[in-house]
């Protein structure tokens, strides 16, 4: 990060800008849960948390910056965050899933912030939760998880499951889409399972895999191991521990040949379509490479993948780890490769995995060094975002701080104080300090010394003869951070009880303190003038010292500051927080909030630092990533430095990497040599094989053409004996082809002279039928004319008679919206599809008279062209039977899909077959009786008053069942309380296992400490053998082994104690395993019991449920004899409108009212029959909420008989 010098004469002071190049997420937010990328890569959709509320937000990313586009939120659905975000193939929906145990899918309409639909998950457990949408439908939604593999179908406003889960429960890790039926999906198990429109269609399991390298190594060691005697008891735990480890399936993703899985740590496995048996068949292997900077290189190949992606064009894959590492793969050379086993390599370059501990730049080039828990130390360019040198130790490092010259740096592990030298390649530690655990250390600004906290001891060294110079004592708490001047004559330091001293380092002795004890100070920073200090801590405040006292306080506003950074020009001031936000403002320091916030991090930030021309902030955080911000000024212009920042190109180099690289160069050399000579005699070879070669040919070609000489010259000869031939013969055919000439033109004017007499006689006969033609056209356009008067008057008279029913239909329209909007405001929601079926039927009527109104204005015109219009609608016709043609090819693909639910729902067919042949009696005797409507409302009343008293009597059933029904409660919650008592047990079976454990692990300890020991012991014994010529030297060493390693007493003292303890572990264990016996056997007993009183309680609520649905039944059959009243009453309508005489103008207006008066009357009883029916309908609706409130019917009703219900009562 580089940051800009004053001028001459400094402005006024400016609030400085960051430009993140993502849009900032939400305020307030606690982090990203989940993301999705539409297929069209214009939208990206974000599920975070906000002050503990869940928010989905959608971006555009076509815009430069990314805009913010939408933000969804239901207040409908319980507060949970989305785990798994998924966009529709047309981009419109969004379907979004919560985890589980509780669990909701809810699908979107995310332009309108519409909910269109939501389902609950009901899931045994709680794990990964994955959903997607179907590639070519919209409305196809699939979600896996624990135990639960789910198709939902969007229609009419819910989602409705489509596939009906058999067999045992499996935890589903990932699934994908390979086609529009197929989806395959990977287990905990290791297994891969394809369905097909739902339904288990091939399934396979997946082997544990090791790499190729480690199965090389294996062999080898096998081989070794026979070979020697020494025993190796952990190298073959470890393989023991691999091999029994189980496969597990934890990423997949569809490609155009098959599709790509994780089943092992490290691995990807490629699959691809075949015609056999086994319908996929794995083709490739694709595996992590080894990292031979890291202290174990083997484990850098044992991550496991956590997200496999494919580009668009098929041509890379990206894959994401669990130590928050990318890679890459290119597609194309895998049709090169003939090797089964391939391997990544990086997206960029190494990432952290862990925290970030230490940052630290340097002046002379534009690096930064960070440490990281992650136990790897890494030097990174700023100006290029490249990674320069990377390395991974045994230890974990806490501190780093780089030479002004980036040529060294200091890195404080949990063993000891390291100065490494940075070469070209690698880093060489050059020497060690005895600082155990150093938490803060730092270069001077000239470099000649570096200060290294030791305890609650600062400690000043000398970077050229590495003393101990001066050692600053006085901190009571841990030291979190220290400074030192731009003139390196003080130095700043803090604590976690509230101290900031300044130290003299000519004298070795405090200048200057400011204690708060209240406060635990994180960081601190001094201004260029080394006159003010700046420090942050837990009190949420940013202080401004000086003078040994606190000059200014700037609240935080609720945010805790962890890191402080000042520009050097000192008119900016960077503040990282708690919540991984940096901070920008001004100095003086504001009191209001008056500062720009950017988000970055995901974690706190850690260390912060600025460039020495104050043009990039570099900033670290816990979530392991180190984000480089480029500083602009208030107006958006970048800031610049008053001279130009040379860096220097200089590194450093081993002599001995020197030696064998110019070793290396001649051995290369001289092999080059080598090949050039041995090239040149290959050569040589070949040159004279082919001068052979060349021979033979020239030789072969001599003897082929004077052989085709010879015939050339016999096939002229025969040339020439045809062409004489060919000239006599023609000769003959011309003479031939003359005389049939001849004949011909005295045939052909026989024949004109015939011809022309024929056609005078056609003249005149064409002459004739013209003239009487004329006449009959003349007549013709008389009568038509008569005709077209006639038709228009009589349309005329129609065209009136429709306004007059137009006016009509508007003035009845207006009087419905008017009792429209009074019943809208006292019916709920479930009225509003009524509405729009009303406002859809008087649109209907108006669009039908208007097009009848636009028929009879185009039939006057059309009577000239009527042969046009036909054909027209033959055309038309054509198109419709094609389009039927089409759907009817659609809809034998649904119906073939839906075949396989027909076998399942046949028992249901069964039940309902009785209904629709009562349907089909009613509706027949119906349609005999149009006369007697009058009759059959006394009918319908009087089975209503039934309706009314067989309820009333349900409704005392229902109570009684309620009652049984809080009995049954109580024993259910006696039951859990036996069964919290039974898991408590347990809990204390498994903390005695693991104190077992822990006892083994010690032991295992002892073992390695003791092999240690005898390591030492052999490389002493070696390094004394090495005096075996001096007597004198080697009678002291065997001294010092003696001294060093005997211990008689102790030993027999360690023995014995080891036997005793080892004969108590065995007994403490045999009761152990005895008393879990017994509870295992208790616990199997308890669940029987369970078992047996829970099926007593579903059977007795599914005897309920069916008298449930027998009654909604009943009442559906009573809706549907309302509903053919209706449409009877509409044909007798319609009937007696054909029957009156179109003609009929002069008839009078009385009758007319009084048959308008009539149909009034008649609606209006069906309009009463109607409400009766609706009261009826939701007080059966106010029992069936009341009876899903019950806890225990929500929990153990079936499913589908609830649908069921629910779908009658809509109807």
């Amino acid at each position: 990060q580089v940051a800009p010098a004053p001028a001459p004469t400094p402005p006024a002071p400016a609030r400085p800008a960051l430009t993140p190049l993502l849009p900032a997420g939400t305020e307030k937010s606690r982090g990203v849960q989940a993301l999705a990328v539409s297929p069209n890569r214009r939208y990206l959709a974000v599920s975070e948390t906000v002050a503990e509320q869940p928010v989905l937000t959608v971006y555009e990313l076509s815009s430069a910056p990314a805009r913010r586009r939408r933000t969804l939120a239901a207040a409908a659905l319980p507060a949970r965050e989305a785990v798994s975000l998924a966009f529709s193939p047309d981009c419109r929906y969004l379907a979004a899933a919560t985890a589980p145990p509780e669990g909701h899918l809810t699908y979107w309409l995310w332009e309108k912030q519409r909910l269109m639909a939501a389902v609950r998950l009901e899931a045994p457990g709680s794990g990964v939760c994955q959903v997607s949408f179907s590639p070519q439908d919209n409305a196809q939604v699939c979600i896996t998880g624990n135990g639960f593999f789910k198709l939902f179908k969007y229609s009419e406003g819910t989602l409705k499951q489509m596939n009906l889960q058999k067999g045992e429960p499996q935890n589903y890790l990932c699934h994908a889409w390979l086609s529009k039926e197929e989806v395959i999906c990977g287990t905990e198990a290791g297994k891969l399972i394809l369905f097909e429109t739902g339904e288990l269609h091939w399934e396979t399991s997946v082997e544990y895999k090791k790499p190729p390298r480690e199965l090389e190594e294996d062999a080898t060691t096998e081989e070794y191991e026979s070979s020697s005697d020494v025993p190796c008891g952990l190298a073959s735990e470890d393989n023991g521990s691999q091999q029994d480890s189980l496969p597990q399936i934890s990423a997949v993703v569809a490609y155009s040949k098959g599709f790509a899985c994780s089943s092992s740590p490290g691995v990807v496995l490629l699959f691809e379509k075949t015609k056999e048996k086994e319908v996929y068949k794995e083709s490739q292997e694709i595996w992590l490479p080894q990292d031979l900077f890291r202290s174990e290189p083997k484990t850098s190949g044992r991550q496991d993948i956590m997200c496999i992606c494919f580009s668009p064009s098929e041509e890379m894959m990206v894959i994401n780890t669990n130590k928050n590492q990318l890679y890459m793969f290119t597609m194309l050379s895998t049709n090169l490769m003939k090797e089964k086993a391939a391997y990544f390599s990086y997206l960029n370059f190494p990432l952290h995995s862990a925290s970030v501990t230490g940052l630290d730049i340097c002046m002379w080039k534009p690096i930064l060094a960070t440490c990281s828990l992650d136990r790897s130390v890494r030097i990174w360019n700023y100006e290029t975002n490249t990674l320069e040198l990377y390395k991974e130790y045994r230890e974990e490092a806490y501190t780093v701080s780089l030479h002004p010259t980036g040529l060294f740096c200091l890195v404080g592990f949990s063993d000891k104080l390291r100065f490494i030298s940075l070469l070209y390649e690698d880093m060489h530690v050059f020497k060690e300090f005895a600082v155990r655990k150093c938490r803060e250390c730092s270069f001077s600004n000239g470099g000649h010394l570096f200060a290294a906290v030791n305890g609650n001891v600062i400690q000043i060294y000398s970077s050229i003869t590495f003393e101990n110079i001066n050692n600053l004592k006085g901190h009571s708490g841990k030291i979190h951070a220290v400074k030192w001047s731009v003139d390196d004559a003080k130095f700043v330091s803090c604590d976690t009880h509230g101290a900031v001293y300044e130290w003299n380092l000519l004298t070795g002795k405090r200048e200057s303190e400011c204690v708060l004890k209240s406060c635990i100070y994180s960081s601190i920073a001094l201004s260029s003038d080394a006159k003010i200090i700046f420090a942050v801590g837990s009190d949420q405040t940013l202080k401004e010292i000086s003078e040994s006292s606190i000059q200014h306080e700037v609240p935080a506003f609720d945010v805790v500051y962890t890191a402080v950074v000042v520009s050097y020009s000192g008119h900016m001031v960077f503040v990282g927080t708690s919540l991984g936000t940096v901070r920008a403002m001004k100095y003086p320091l504001p009191l209001t909030r008056d500062f720009n916030e950017y988000r970055a991090h995901a974690g706190a930030v850690t260390k912060m630092s600025i460039t020495n021309d104050d043009l990039f902030l570099l900033t670290a955080s816990e979530d392991g990533s180190i984000f480089i911000w480029k500083v602009y000024d208030k107006g958006g212009g970048i800031l610049k430095w008053v001279k130009e920042v040379e860096y220097a190109e200089e590194v450093l180099i081993m002599r001995s990497d020197i030696e064998e690289k110019s070793q290396a160069m001649l051995d290369l050399q001289i092999r080059v040599k080598e090949l050039q000579t041995e090239n040149y005699y290959q050569l040589h070879l070949k040159d004279m094989y082919c001068n052979e070669k060349i021979k033979e040919l020239e030789e072969n070609f001599t003897q082929e053409i004077s052989s085709l000489k010879t015939k050339h010259q016999i096939l002229h000869a025969e040339k020439e004996k045809q062409e004489l031939h060919h000239q006599f013969q023609l000769s003959e055919l011309m003479n031939k082809q003359a005389r049939e000439v001849q004949q011909l033109e005295s045939d052909s004017n026989q024949k004109l002279l015939m011809e022309n007499e024929k056609y005078q006689e056609l003249q005149v006969k064409s002459q004739r039928m013209q003239e009487e033609y004329e006449k009959q056209l003349h007549n013709l356009e008389e009568s038509k004319n008569k005709a077209m008067k006639e038709l228009t008057e009589y349309y005329e008279e129609k065209l009136n008679e429709k306004s007059v029913l137009l006016e009509e239909a508007e003035e009845d329209m207006k009087q419905q919206l008017q009792a429209h909007e009074e019943i809208k405001k006292q019916i709920e929601e479930d009225e509003d599809q009524e509405i729009l079926e009303i406002k859809i039927k008087y649109e209907r009527q108006l669009l039908e008279e208007r097009e009848s109104n636009l028929q009879l204005k185009g039939e006057i015109g059309v009577m000239n062209k009527r042969l046009n219009s036909l054909q027209k609608e033959l055309k038309e016709r054509n198109r419709d039977t094609e389009e039927m043609r089409l759907e009817q090819q659609k809809l034998q693909g649904i119906i073939r899909s839906l075949e396989k639910d027909i076998l399942a729902l046949k028992t249901e067919v069964q039940e309902r077959a009785d209904t629709i042949q009562d349907k089909e009696k009613h509706i027949y005797d119906l349609k005999k009786k149009n006369q007697e409507l009058e009759k059959f409302k006394f009918v319908l009343d009087y089975r209503i008053e039934e309706f009314k008293k067989q309820i009333e009597s349900r409704e005392n059933d229902i109570k009684t069942t309620k009652e049984e029904i809080h009995e049954m409660e109580g024993e259910l919650a006696r039951f859990h309380s036996e069964s919290t008592q039974l898991k408590l047990n347990i809990t204390q079976l498994q903390q005695k296992l693991k104190a077992t454990d822990r006892e083994m692990h010690r032991e295992r300890q002892k073992k390695q400490n003791m092999e240690t020991l005898i390591k030492r012991f052999k490389t002493d014994l070696h390094n004394c053998v090495g005096f075996i010529q001096d007597s004198r030297k080697m009678k002291d060493g065997i001294r010092e082994l003696y001294r060093k390693y005997v211990q008689q007493s102790d030993s027999v003292e360690t023995e014995a104690a080891d036997t005793d303890l080892q004969q108590e572990y065995m007994r403490q264990r045999e009761y152990l395993e005895r008393n879990l016996a017994a509870f295992k056997k208790k616990v199997v007993k308890d669940q029987e019991m369970h078992q047996a009183a829970y099926m007593r309680i579903v059977q007795e609520n599914v005897s309920l449920i069916k008298e449930i649905n027998d009654l909604r039944q009943e009442l559906k059959v009573a809706h549907t004899q309302v509903h053919d009243l209706q449409s009877t009453l509409r044909l007798t309508k319609k009937k007696q409108a054909i029957q009156d005489p179109a003609s009929s103008t002069e008839l009078l207006s009385s009758p007319a009212v009084l048959r308008l008066n009539a149909e009034k009357e008649s609606e209006k009883i069906i309009e009463m029959q109607q409400l009766e029916i609706q009261y009826l309908r939701d007080q059966i609706q106010e029992k069936g909420q009341v009876l899903a409130g019950q806890p225990l019917l929500v929990g153990n009703l079936p499913k589908l008989n609830l649908e069921r219900s629910h779908k009658t009562q809509q109807q």
